[in-house]
């Protein structure tokens, strides 16, 4: 079914359109008009809308896990503020290549966080990042680049930064983000790498 053109259009209308008109303004025969089929055509791929959101929410997160962006194994004393750095900034949408990318998050967080079923995997997500910078945070401790005190609190501030560069993308401020992350990685660090 994930191979088939209709079910990627459909899948690629309903972005297009969540971005545009907000996921509860969004109808099938809207999405239906946009690919260019008939509503009950959707139905063969979606039973309902909800299952399509459902599923868009789980597509649109599926790599959102600390892992799929740090890789502990990778850091160590004379890499650790370069890699944090670089890892960090790959985390943050282009909004260049992809102008809907933030907008769909917005909706999703908005929206569809309303929804218990959601709202926890959002909480969750959130909470593997918080554990993972906090796990990252105790390795640079543990190599002598970071402070052993407050190392918690540094990584949640890190997470923080990270989650609020995007907040700020989205309403269209136009920063330097990557020095913004750059001078909050630097913050952390304790000692010269080189």
């Amino acid at each position: 079914m994930k191979n088939n053109k209709t079910f990627q259009r459909i899948v690629e209308a309903t972005y297009t359109l969540f971005a545009e008109y907000g996921i509860e303004k969004t109808s099938l025969s809207m999405i239906a008009k946009e690919v260019g089929i008939s509503k009950p055509a959707i139905y063969y791929h979606f039973p309902s809308k909800e299952a399509l959101i459902d599923f868009l929410f789980e597509d649109f997160f599926a790599d959102y896990y600390f892992s799929n962006y740090f890789s502990l194994d990778e850091y160590t004393k004379q890499n650790f503020a370069e890699t944090l750095i670089a890892d960090g900034l790959s985390m943050l949408p282009d909004c260049d290549e992809d102008p809907f990318i933030l907008r769909v998050l917005n909706e999703f967080v908005l929206t569809v966080g309303r929804n218990e079923k959601y709202h926890q995997r959002l909480l969750d997500m959130q909470a593997d990042f918080l554990n993972g910078f906090t796990a990252l945070l105790i390795k640079g401790a543990e190599l002598g680049v970071v402070s052993e005190e407050n190392t918690e609190t540094k990584a949640h501030m890190l997470v923080m930064v990270i989650d609020n560069i995007s907040s700020f993308m989205l309403m269209g401020f136009k920063l330097n983000y990557k020095d913004i992350w750059i001078e909050a990685v630097k913050s952390v660090i304790t000692t010269n790498q080189n």
